[in-house]
């Protein structure tokens, strides 16, 4: 397609990619925090974690071991998998900043002889430390001797503050010096609860950055995790990078807890389409059903990119220039004339629907597409039943009208 055909204010006046881009998925760990999902069985797990290596994902959780021994089970089995298979992705997993979480991880990294980012949190906002009676001397004790522990098992260490997004700058200058002097690779920046806005997520960004240049430390990483309590999952994650994070943070579908986290899968597309990353997405729409299936979380008609409506119109006047573009043999301006995502990009297509809200020529492609000839009566009887319903006709209808208007052969009496 032409690219002269769209004019793209996004490119107007953009903000440069950003040196670096990684992404953490947390389906297989907070996503499963989510109230209504199940538990997916091991061999499900497996074809999560090969899917998302092959979607380009940099890192997965492979769960929190200090939750019992069927996490353990579990999180040993895709480490060994991630060796065996000799997969690109990485791995880490969670773990409450106490030496008793941390210590079934190093021994899964042991075992498997796969490297594994231990990530600890501790809860640091003023509401949270009030909720539990802990002071923040008694934080920095914990984030010293679980920090110190970790690293002197092998295992790079991802330092958590929960609700980072809502906790003072004080208590987290303290606790990330403390945890960078005690060893920590990276400091992730937390919106627990999904309160941040994209102005609050640049300032906690850039104060991060002030703080490790104020610890002298060198190659120190920032990410950043968020909910989407307030529906900024998405838009907050790309300003994090904007600002300064390397590596952002989510799950599948958004899933987690309560409403769920930033969903990772809309946050691929739109770093592909900033060209902020590269990345070949043709089996991200498999990904999303995988997932779907296996949490029984089911996908929205209306999810972004991913819904059963996503690529499907029924309305006529829509519908009539998605046609005329696939006349043109042009799948570029048929994915773009009524579409700011082409299907094509996670191996999807345009559809074309018969509803009452659409035109005859509705009905004629649709008759094309599957094969029909579209007789001028079969398209009328169609186009009338299509008027008098309430919603979209199923493909069963359809061919109920087809099957109808074809005559039918005469009894001939003997």
């Amino acid at each position: 397609m032409n690219d002269g055909l769209i004019y793209d204010w996004n490119r107007v006046a953009p903000a440069p990619p950003p040196p670096l881009v990684m992404l953490v998925d947390e389906t297989l760990r907070d996503g499963l925090q989510s109230p209504s999902v199940r538990t997916p069985s091991i061999d499900q797990k497996l074809r999560i974690l090969h899917l998302l290596d092959r979607v380009g994902v940099d890192t997965t959780d492979i769960g929190l071991p200090g939750a019992g021994p069927h996490v353990v089970r579990d999180a040993e089995r895709l480490a060994r998998e991630i060796v065996d298979a000799k997969l690109a992705i990485a791995a880490q997993c969670a773990a409450r900043t106490v030496i008793s979480d941390i210590q079934p991880i190093a021994d899964i990294q042991q075992r498997s002889g796969l490297p594994i980012e231990c990530c600890c949190f501790i809860g640091s906002s003023p509401v949270r430390r009030y909720a539990e009676d802990w002071t923040v001397d008694y934080l920095q004790r914990c984030t010293e001797e679980a920090i110190g522990f970790a690293v002197s098992h092998g295992m790079r260490v991802m330092y958590v503050t929960e609700d980072t997004t809502r906790s003072d700058p004080e208590t987290l200058r303290r606790l990330f010096l403390t945890a960078l002097r005690a060893g920590a690779s990276r400091i992730c920046l937390a919106d627990t609860v999904g309160h941040a806005t994209p102005d609050g997520t640049r300032a906690l960004v850039r104060f991060a950055q002030a703080v490790i240049e104020e610890s002298g430390c060198k190659g120190i990483g920032i990410d950043w995790h968020g909910h989407r309590d307030r529906d900024l999952g998405t838009t907050n994650a790309l300003f994090a990078l904007e600002a300064g994070a390397t590596r952002v943070h989510g799950t599948i579908m958004g899933i987690g807890e309560r409403v769920g986290n930033a969903p990772l899968d809309l946050l691929l597309v739109n770093l592909v389409l900033m060209r902020w990353i590269e990345r070949d997405l043709g089996c991200l729409n498999e990904l999303v059903r995988t997932v779907s299936e296996a949490t029984g979380e089911p996908i929205p008609d209306n999810y972004p990119v991913f819904g059963r409506d996503a690529f499907r119109t029924a309305t006529g006047v829509h519908a009539a220039a998605v046609i005329k573009a696939f006349r043109k043999h042009d799948p570029g301006l048929s994915d773009a004339v009524y579409s700011g995502v082409p299907a094509r990009l996670v191996g999807r297509v345009q559809e074309i629907e018969i509803g009452p809200m659409s035109g005859k020529s509705n009905v004629v492609f649709w008759l094309e597409r599957h094969g029909i000839d579209a007789a001028e009566d079969l398209v009328d009887r169609v186009f009338r039943r299509a008027k008098g319903a309430s919603k979209v006709l199923t493909e069963e209808e359809i061919l109920t009208e087809i099957q109808y208007a074809r005559p039918r052969p005469t009894r001939l009496d003997a």
